[in-house]
């Protein structure tokens, strides 16, 4: 690996669609859905920590580094990435969701050299259709513009990056890359997939 790559995991949210429970701690398959997401990763980048603002002494459990959003009162992801930004000690941080334990395998690879060649600010994956904002490959750099953003009182992860050069990453071959879970109807269809995988 050319640069040196850290990934966020954010698991930050209020989790309101399965009833506050925390998405990252829920179990499927016997492992809480954060650890497919780490298993996912752990071969693809140099670093992983992991964005909660609550239990974090059980996600401390997994070995990883936990740290809390800087900025008061659940602003939402673009406020754990902006978190996750100002430690950032690599070249790029990537950034996915706690909740989606299908990511593909050549994530950082195929984001980072579409990056690349794009001489983009930032990589975001799509699944052929539409964008899946919270699966980003950025510049640290872009820190203080996302501080800026945030101050206006503006949450929109879209709105926020569309002012800069994005490299939209196509996994279109992968349907099942970005399913995630909001619902315990959803953590069950997902079971079903992953054992027949």
């Amino acid at each position: 690996m050319s640069q040196q790559i850290e990934a966020i995991i954010l698991a930050g949210g209020l989790a309101r669609r399965m009833g506050g429970e925390d998405k990252g701690l829920i179990e499927l398959l016997g492992k809480p859905m954060i650890a497919h997401v780490i298993g996912r990763l752990k071969d693809q980048v140099n670093k992983i920590r992991i964005n909660a603002n609550k239990n974090q002494d059980r996600y401390a459990e997994l070995g990883l580094d936990v740290f809390a959003d800087q900025l008061e009162g659940f602003l939402g992801p673009l406020a754990g990435i902006y978190s996750g930004l100002a430690e950032c000690q690599s070249s790029l941080m990537l950034v996915v969701p706690c909740d989606c334990p299908l990511l593909p395998l050549d994530l950082v690879s195929r984001m980072q050299q579409q990056l690349l060649a794009a001489n983009a600010d930032l990589a975001v994956a799509t699944d052929g259709e539409r964008d899946h904002s919270v699966v980003m490959l950025l510049k640290p750099e872009l820190q203080q513009s996302l501080k800026t953003y945030l101050e206006t009182g503006q949450r929109r992860v879209e709105s926020w990056y569309d002012e800069f050069n994005v490299a939209r990453v196509s996994f279109a071959d992968q349907p099942n890359a970005f399913v995630n879970v909001n619902t315990h109807e959803q953590k069950q269809q997902l079971a079903e997939v992953i054992s027949k995988a």
